[in-house]
């Protein structure tokens, strides 16, 4: 399996002054690529363009400073950044063409396969650079033994930190997941809740209204600043540390609660939304925290993965418009907050009923689906069990209708084993 591990670096003056250096020079390469590809008739493919770069070096001095394993990986990520504008472009986006980097926004260097090495001098853990040198890093946790690093990227954050991660591939087993899932959750993104679970959960948001205002207040010292002054950077840097405290927590929340769900059940269901924030469902646009969403979506995918559960991302069309005691649909608007059916009069409260509905349509897929990853015992144990879904509906289980509220702050207590995840 991948992952990415990431550690601290504390470079030199003069092997930051190198590295900001490096980081420039591939800077304009990129631009240089992307101008030369704006420029042409018919778009190169990106092997032809990497096998210009020996030419570019012979009158381009800087070029022979830099690595060639990471001038490549600049060529590529201009052709991935191209890819990903197409890719938006056929989803029906409007997007224009890609710019220029400046200074603020190109802060990284990849090393791909070769140029890098982890190695002990003096004592200490350093990561050797090819054309830069060995920079003191701050190995906070070990890299798995039977792990191989693929690749190394390097980065300055908009605090001043530097940073290396790791992309490292781990030679373990996969565990096996169970033939006869016995413990399952459906989980339903909530509008005044972060997430309902069938258990009768309903997961609060973090409050981060503390570094919220701690950020306005930095926000608002900065615009009182004369702009490029030393007094406006040093204010700067204040802003950015603000910005990556809010970001640190609430990683360390998804983490946590991702890695919950996945060593505590079988059988993880979830919503299978669109990570952009605005989604079409029952008739009603939905404001959502998207970018959240996706994480927390990618993040528990790949720890079920590791732990051996299944995961099943269900569409949701429909989940909050069926009744998960008899199916019948009703349409709500948004402000109703009860799922009350007027046909077997069952009512609950509207997240955790289409919670239940992801559960038992997320059961219904893994089997009848078929995917190439359900194996066929699984398959003929769902087909021998159809009632299964039956069995799991509210009415059955004689749950109360309420749901109980679980502050993040508890979720993160819990959720916390000790665990090492990639970052």
């Amino acid at each position: 399996m991948q992952y990415n591990y990431k550690y601290r670096l504390n470079p030199t003056e003069a092997l930051t002054e190198m590295l900001l250096h490096h980081v420039d020079t591939c800077r304009q390469l990129y631009n240089h690529v992307l101008h030369l590809l704006n420029e042409a008739d018919d778009i190169p493919a990106r092997y032809e363009v990497q096998g210009r770069l020996p030419d570019l070096k012979s009158w381009w001095d800087d070029l022979g400073n830099v690595h060639s394993k990471v001038l490549q990986m600049v060529v590529k990520r201009v052709y991935d950044n191209l890819s990903t504008l197409k890719a938006q472009k056929e989803n029906g986006r409007a997007v224009g063409m890609l710019k220029w980097k400046p200074s603020r926004e190109y802060r990284s260097l990849t090393y791909n396969q070769s140029g890098f090495e982890l190695k002990n001098t003096s004592g200490r853990p350093v990561l050797w650079l090819s054309k830069i040198g060995d920079i003191p890093i701050h190995l906070h946790r070990d890299i798995p033994e039977n792990a191989t690093i693929k690749q190394v990227t390097v980065k300055q954050e908009p605090t001043g930190e530097w940073y290396a991660t790791f992309g490292i591939d781990v030679d373990e087993a996969t565990s096996e997941k169970p033939e006869k899932p016995e413990q399952v959750v459906g989980i339903d993104v909530g509008i005044l809740k972060y997430a309902h679970d069938t258990d009768g959960y309903a997961i609060e948001s973090p409050d981060f209204s503390e570094e919220r205002e701690r950020l306005e207040r930095a926000q608002h010292d900065l615009s009182r600043k004369e702009h490029s002054s030393a007094n406006w950077e040093k204010q700067r840097r204040v802003v950015a540390e603000c910005h990556a405290d809010l970001k640190r927590k609430r990683r360390d929340f998804l983490h946590k609660l991702s890695n919950y769900y996945a060593t505590e059940y079988d059988l993880v269901a979830v919503e299978d939304l669109d990570a952009k924030g605005l989604v079409e469902l029952d008739g009603n646009s939905r404001n959502r925290s998207g970018a959240a969403w996706g994480t927390f979506l990618r993040m528990l995918e790949y720890k079920c993965e590791r732990e051996g559960t299944h995961f099943v991302a269900v569409d949701p069309a429909g989940t909050t418009k069926e009744c998960a005691a008899c199916g019948a649909e009703t349409d709500k608007p948004l402000w109703v907050r009860e799922h009350s059916c007027p046909s077997c009069g069952f009512t609950a409260d509207r997240d955790w009923n289409a919670a239940w509905n992801i559960l038992s349509h997320g059961i219904k897929q893994l089997g009848a689906g078929r995917s190439e990853s359900t194996s066929p015992e699984i398959f003929d144990f769902w087909c021998e069990n159809e009632s299964l879904c039956d069995s799991l509906t509210p009415v059955e289980t004689a749950l109360p209708t309420g749901t109980t509220s679980v502050p993040a702050k508890r979720v993160r207590e819990i959720a916390s084993h000790g665990l090492s995840d990639a970052v």
